[in-house]
């Protein structure tokens, strides 16, 4: 590999056929989903659970509650240098369709983010920096690596030229901090919430550019974690928010119902526990443990297939870099 990184893009629907591509990290939100005996009947019921959380919260000029529906494409990003290719990131595209209109608007890229580098990061390399030193801080220079490639594709012409607008990422809020609600309310994403202090999460994401907010939605019963370039309140119409709003909530509904299927609301102060025990589940499979393992061995892949083999070039690449 040579250090003039290009990017190619690949494309796949994500609906109730859906079935996960070779290259496709296991780990992923989706693939967890398209997996077992039950995959088609979850992915249709995530799908159902989506549209009507889209409606709810697009109620405007909407009588009967079924005016849009959301289509969803897993944006699989790989790196390439020479002859070889890797994996680098996969990521979710929303396309809001008008059944009233009949029309398709642009949804928002980004949403769901999945990447074999971070799996790496947190995974194999964290856990190595703590055994050797317990107490010790992190390096300066964790992340560095991840935040700069990410930084890099999202300012490649491969991006630009597909997309018209600077990503979002939709996480769950870190149950490893308090969060207080704000005076602050937006129409669509709700009311603000601020942390007590940010999670190691918010500091690797700031290597990538991102910035975070809290807000929950009217509906949700937790804050969301929005990590965006720009300004997430001004640079995205109400429906662009929806869509990653109805997209992401249901993922975190699936995935930690603890938290954000809970049978109350967030409060004035709030701190997410996934030990909590007031909560709906939504019938819908996924075996948490499962996921926990797999990031550890995509980790390996990425020490194996991409961190070790270039790790020279990777290291000069980065320290050349001014994102």
């Amino acid at each position: 590999m040579n250090s003039e990184f290009t990017f190619s893009l690949k494309s796949i629907r994500f609906d109730e056929d859906y079935h996960p591509a070779t290259n496709t990290r296991a780990t992923t939100n989706f693939a967890n989903l398209a997996r077992g005996a039950h995959r088609q009947e979850n992915l249709r019921n995530a799908l159902t659970m989506i549209n009507n959380r889209f409606n709810a919260l697009a109620d405007w000029d909407n009588p009967d509650s079924d005016r849009y529906g959301l289509a969803l494409d897993i944006i699989s990003v790989e790196i390439a240098g020479g002859a070889d290719a890797f994996p680098l990131i996969e990521i979710l595209k929303t396309t809001i369709i008008d059944h009233h209109r009949n029309t398709r608007i642009d949804g928002i890229a980004g949403n769901n983010f999945s990447s074999y580098v971070r799996d790496y990061d947190f995974s194999v390399l964290l856990p190595t920096l703590k055994k050797r030193a317990p107490d010790a801080a992190l390096p300066d220079t964790f992340g560095d690596l991840h935040g700069k490639l990410f930084q890099c594709f999202v300012n490649a012409p491969i991006y630009r030229d597909t997309f018209a607008k600077a990503p979002v990422i939709c996480l769950s809020a870190s149950s490893s901090r308090t969060y207080q609600r704000t005076d602050n309310w937006h129409p669509i994403l709700g009311v603000e919430y601020r942390q007590d202090a940010p999670s190691l999460t918010d500091q690797y994401f700031a290597k990538m550019g991102l910035r975070v907010r809290f807000f929950m939605p009217k509906g949700s019963v937790a804050p969301l974690a929005f990590y965006c370039a720009g300004d997430v309140l001004g640079d995205y119409s109400n429906l662009e928010l929806i869509g990653t709003i109805s997209t992401m909530e249901t993922f975190q509904k699936i995935y930690r119902p603890e938290i954000y299927n809970a049978n109350a609301a967030a409060g004035k102060v709030y701190q997410p526990s996934l030990t909590h025990r007031d909560y709906a589940t939504t019938q819908i499979t996924y075996d948490r443990d499962e996921r926990s393992r797999l990031g550890v061995a995509q980790g390996k892949f990425a020490e194996e297939h991409f961190i070790k083999p270039n790790q020279f070039t990777l290291a000069q690449w980065s320290a050349a870099q001014s994102f």
